[in-house]
């Protein structure tokens, strides 16, 4: 779609209302888990490093379909992509709450895998065909929060009122989030309903084209380096998140209180995501994207002490980082030479596919370290290494990045 015309068309703004409910959903149910793990594992009778790995199922499907996702959301278009990834998501949801050991559990995280890559590829391309300019990180800022709030309503929610409600049964909680994630498919198409559904013949899939794409795509050497650090990105994000309220109820916190404090991160991140991309200008935009790789470098190391004081610090840190180096990774990703917006379909499926190994590695070595050490200690410290590699990748991206500009 051209730029100039979609910049002029103002049902954009209702596209993203729509596109951040189902991010909201997205976020609920991507950690609508967390809050009860310790439930879950004693349910179910399976251990952390299996907890671990269910934690990281949907990430490990979501490698194997997110560039055939991206493909799909190229040529099916945004108005059924979403659509479908409510769908997908609300049966991932129910078929979760009617697990009864670790296969099946693991099966229905999976499923998720399938769904989720249609919305986080699907929004970005969104922001690329309806948005320009300032207001294409403004756009980029509004609609990461989806995932951030429906993450503060899980933590905040799951333990201190809907655990209550269900006497204290888990799978009632996540049979009634299921439910609000197959209403957000309902409001998606109401909203959605200015986007055409493409149908023409030049739409249609063709295999060798997408290879084409993908290559063409991979052979530059901007994609290369943040593809590479998309993984440390989501090794840390995924990991870190899915584990926290375990971690703080390991500094002799209650359930309750948990989830109250690993909401934090989200809340702080909610801002962050508001006002930093925004202000992430190009001119800026490597400098604060220096700045988020330290302060998540910093959170990880502060996450050791049991200080609350100190804890919060990291916490905070914890939230400025992940909320907006994906953000903002993206969005050099979007702007870099050769990447066009027709294209960001394809683009999107790459950065997942490989962002998403670190998604699937991180619970699972953080589960694996804890039931190796019985704490969290090494889990963070190896997470702090992990971390510290995109200080490397920064300065090659950096250097690239230069060497382009004085070349042209």
């Amino acid at each position: 779609m051209d730029s100039n015309i979609s910049s002029l068309d103002k049902s954009r703004w209702l596209y993203l209302s729509g596109v951040w409910l189902i991010y909201f959903v997205f976020g609920l149910m991507m950690f609508s888990l967390a809050p009860v793990v310790s439930v879950i594992i004693e349910d179910l009778a399976i251990t952390s490093t299996q907890m671990g790995s269910i934690l990281g199922a949907w990430p490990l499907i979501y490698i194997i379909m997110a560039i055939p996702c991206g493909a799909f959301v190229d040529r099916a278009g945004l108005k059924l992509s979403l659509f479908f990834a409510a769908l997908i998501m609300a049966l991932s949801g129910l078929l979760r709450a009617l697990s009864y050991d670790y296969s099946t559990m693991f099966f229905s995280v999976a499923l998720f895998g399938i769904g989720g890559p249609l919305i986080s590829i699907g929004a970005p391309k969104l922001i690329a065909d309806y948005f320009v300019g300032k207001e294409r990180g403004l756009a980029m800022g509004i609609y990461i929060t989806g995932p951030a709030f429906g993450s503060i309503f899980a933590l905040s929610t799951t333990n201190s009122i809907f655990m209550p409600i269900f006497e204290n049964d888990w799978r009632g909680v996540i049979i009634l989030f299921s439910f609000f994630v197959f209403l957000s498919s309902v409001i998606w198409i109401y909203l959605s309903k200015g986007i055409q559904i493409k149908n023409s013949e030049q739409n249609k899939f063709n295999i060798l084209r997408q290879l084409i794409i993908y290559w063409n795509l991979i052979k530059l050497r901007n994609v290369q380096i943040l593809l590479l650090m998309s993984v440390c990105i989501f090794f840390y994000s995924h990991g870190l998140f899915n584990w926290l309220p375990e971690i703080l109820r390991m500094k002799n916190m209650t359930l309750t209180q948990a989830g109250y404090w690993a909401s934090l991160p989200t809340f702080v991140g909610i801002i962050g995501s508001i006002l930093i991309p925004r202000i992430a200008t190009p001119d800026r935009r490597m400098y604060i994207f220096f700045i988020l790789i330290l302060s998540a470098i910093a959170s990880t190391i502060l996450l050791l002490f049991d200080w609350l004081p100190v804890l919060s610090v990291g916490l905070i840190l914890q939230g400025i980082s992940r909320a907006t180096l994906m953000t903002i990774a993206i969005l050099i990703l979007m702007e870099s030479p050769g990447v066009k917006a027709e294209h960001m379909g394809a683009a999107g499926g790459l950065f997942f596919t490989f962002a998403e190994i670190g998604g699937v590695l991180g619970p699972l070595l953080m589960g694996k370290i804890l039931d190796i050490s019985g704490n969290f200690d090494l889990s963070l410290i190896f997470m702090t290494i992990i971390t510290a590699l995109l200080i490397l990748f920064f300065l090659y991206l950096n250097y690239n990045n230069k060497n382009y500009t004085y070349r042209n």
